[in-house]
């Protein structure tokens, strides 16, 4: 029987840009790939395991950390190693291989599921790629394979803006979706599946053995921390819990089944500054040169990999994140705003705002074409108990970040640091009066418990 979470706290940001669903069918296959040591956070010491020149298969190792080397990073297509970017200090960036016209796979065992021991289905994973797609909470970090999880929590909905469908994006992988879940019971006694209470699931509501709860209200509902929070939360840094997206089901469940590490997926791309929103079949790590060119035809455009609470900027020919399901496409915000043109004398039902500044007639029914510009600069911290609004968690959000701004280790824990990851507070930083990168700053409480 799943318990019904009806959850008052939240804020639906509604852009114009959601993608219809259907396959993208005018945009030519990019042929650059890359993984970027950046999408993975706790990873110390990022080391390539490949030469420019060298050819791999997808599946084979590409990238390790040197601190958990383990863990195998490995390449999403089959194809040639053509670049490997570094930074100040010869700081890896990122490892791009050209890919090939036909994908070539390597093999990985394929045996039944309920034959595998846990062991062997660690080893697998490990070896094939998968690993990474398992994050374990306290700290949002890559799991670690030495870990016992008391359980697995999976958010079999993203409430994020303009976020993709998974019904649309995952149908017909029912079977996998299943098979990664038998394969993930062998590692926890439990696994937690959030629906959406407001909606029927064709493709969640036939999986079997996970313990299912639904979730009713606005963003962040989808979220896994908040899913978490109201299921069976995390208590103490040796709590530790793993969480996964609905595709990381479906790449682990492939993997048992067909033997093969498959990072094809199919993300939104979306936003106002999108000519047709759709989706787009491609892989993991893939430039988004193509699509800019097809899609996003103005100039003075921000390309996000991701949702724009979460995402972060690439260019036109950059590579979309290893976790990222979107690419959404805003406007520019740093045009002046001068009286009655766009500034604040406008028309207030132009300009979204959380805290009602523009008058009653400036909702949140409506759908807004918002832009980056984030209408203010930094300045102190102003306590105006609107964090609280938006955080559905028994937390007091201001309160933690001071303790994290400060390094006060034990407020930081008795105020519930174990619990959240940046996505969780990601909204704060959205309507924040004080402008500051509050995901920034969770990050640096997280880290700062988990290294000190």
């Amino acid at each position: 029987m799943s318990n019904n979470v009806r959850l008052k706290q939240g804020f639906d940001i509604k852009l114009v840009g959601k993608a219809e669903e259907s396959i993208a069918k005018n945009i030519d296959t990019t042929t650059r790939f890359a993984i970027k040591p950046e999408d993975f956070p706790g990873m110390i010491r990022p080391k390539s395991v490949v030469k420019v020149g060298e050819k791999v298969k997808a599946g084979d190792p590409i990238l390790i950390d040197g601190k958990l080397d383990v863990i195998k990073y490995t390449s999403p297509v089959s194809g040639e190693i053509v670049e490997i970017q570094r930074g100040e200090r010869r700081k890896l960036l990122a490892i791009v291989i050209k890919a090939d016209k036909q994908i070539e796979y390597k093999e990985f065992p394929v045996k039944p599921i309920d034959q595998v021991s846990a062991e062997d289905a660690k080893a697998v994973m490990l070896e094939s790629g998968v690993w990474p797609q398992l994050i374990r909470r306290p700290y949002a970090i890559v799991a670690d394979p030495s870990d016992s999880p008391r359980a697995i929590f999976v958010s079999a909905f993203d409430s994020h803006p303009l976020a993709p469908n998974y019904e649309f994006t995952l149908k017909g992988q029912e079977k996998y979706i299943q098979a990664g879940i038998d394969v993930l019971k062998k590692f926890a006694p439990k696994v937690f599946l959030g629906q959406n209470g407001a909606k029927p699931s064709a493709l969640f509501d036939g999986i079997v053995g996970v313990d299912k709860n639904k979730f009713t209200g606005a963003h962040p509902a989808g979220n896994v921390g908040v899913q978490i929070h109201h299921t069976a939360p995390v208590t103490s840094a040796a709590d530790v819990v793993w969480t996964i997206t609905p595709e990381g089901l479906a790449q682990i469940g492939k993997l048992f089944k067909e033997g093969k590490y498959d990072a094809k997926k199919v993300i939104a791309v979306a936003g106002p500054e999108v000519d047709k929103p759709e989706y787009v079949e491609t892989y993991l790590g893939a430039s988004v040169d193509t699509i800019a060119a097809a899609k996003i035809k103005s100039k003075n455009v921000r390309v996000v990999s991701g949702n724009i609470l979460t995402g972060y900027s690439i260019p036109k020919d950059g590579f979309l994140g290893y976790y990222s399901n979107m690419i959404t496409a805003l406007s520019e915000g740093n045009k002046a705003r001068f009286f009655l043109s766009d500034g604040w004398l406008a028309p207030i039902t132009n300009r979204l705002s959380f805290h009602k500044a523009f008058g009653l007639l400036g909702g949140t029914s409506k759908e807004y074409a918002l832009d980056t510009n984030t209408n203010g600069q930094d300045r102190p911290f102003a306590v105006t108990g609107s964090f609280e609004k938006v955080v559905p968690m028994d937390i007091y959000p201001m309160y933690l970040l001071k303790a994290i701004l400060s390094y006060d280790y034990e407020n930081m824990e008795a105020l519930g640091i174990y619990e959240i990851a940046e996505e969780d507070f990601a909204l704060c930083e959205f309507i924040d009066v004080s402008k500051h990168d509050i995901q920034k700053i969770v990050r640096q409480g997280l880290d700062t418990m988990r290294l000190d």
